[in-house]
C-alpha cells in the first residue's frame, strides 16, 4: 500500500499466495502455445481436464517459502525475496514524479511475480486495484487481514498516538 509519493511511504503486507499451472513449465517450442503451462491464472487453470478446484494450484506465500528453502536454503530464498522487495520499490520510484500526490488518498498494489529456477524474480506486472474478491477460506483470509491492516494504517478513526510498537 502506497500512503504518500512524496516522500515515497510503503508498506508491504507479507502474506501472499503463489499460483502454478497444472501441467509442468517448458520452454519447447510445441509447447508455446499451451496456455495451461505459461499462464497460472484460475479463469485458464480450471478449463483444463486436470484441474481440481482447492488442489496444488495455489499455496500460501508460507508454503512457498518454507518449500524453495528445502530445495535451496534458507539464504537463498530470504535473497530472492528481499530482491522482490527491491522490485517493488524500484518500480515505484520509477513512476513517483509522475504520479500526483494527493495526501487524502492511498493506493493498494497487488504485485505479479515469477521466480526462474535460479531463485531470480521477474516483475510480471502491477495491478492497480486487485481484486479483493475471496473464492477460499484462504483467500478470505488474506484480503480481510490486508484490509484490516491497511485501515489501521490508514487510523481513519484517529485511534493511533504514534506511541505503537512498529515491527
Amino acid at each position: 500500500m502506497v500512503t504518500s509519493y512524496n516522500p515515497l511511504t510503503v508498506y508491504l503486507y507479507r502474506s501472499g499466495f503463489g499460483r502454478f499451472s497444472n501441467e509442468r513449465f517448458s520452454m519447447r517450442k510445441d509447447e508455446i502455445q499451451n496456455n495451461f503451462i505459461h499462464l497460472t491464472n484460475v479463469a485458464i487453470q480450471k478449463t483444463n481436464p486436470e484441474y481440481q478446484a482447492g488442489t496444488g494450484c495455489k499455496w500460501s506465500l508460507r508454503s512457498l517459502k518454507l518449500y524453495l528453502m528445502s530445495k535451496h536454503g534458507p539464504d537463498a530464498v530470504n535473497e530472492s525475496f528481499y530482491e522482490i522487495q527491491q522490485m517493488i520499490i524500484r518500480s515505484l520510484l520509477s513512476v513517483q514524479k509522475v504520479i500526483i500526490n494527493d495526501k487524502h488518498s492511498f493506493e493498494v498494489y497487488g504485485y505479479d511475480a515469477l521466480i526462474d529456477e535460479d531463485l531470480k524474480p521477474w516483475l510480471i506486472e502491477v495491478n492497480a486495484s486487485p481484486s479483493l474478491t475471496a473464492d477460499t477460506p484462504a483467500d478470505y483470509q488474506l484480503k480481510f487481514g490486508m484490509l484490516d491492516d491497511a485501515m489501521t494504517l490508514l487510523d481513519l478513526e484517529h485511534k493511533l498516538t504514534g506511541k505503537e510498537d512498529q515491527v
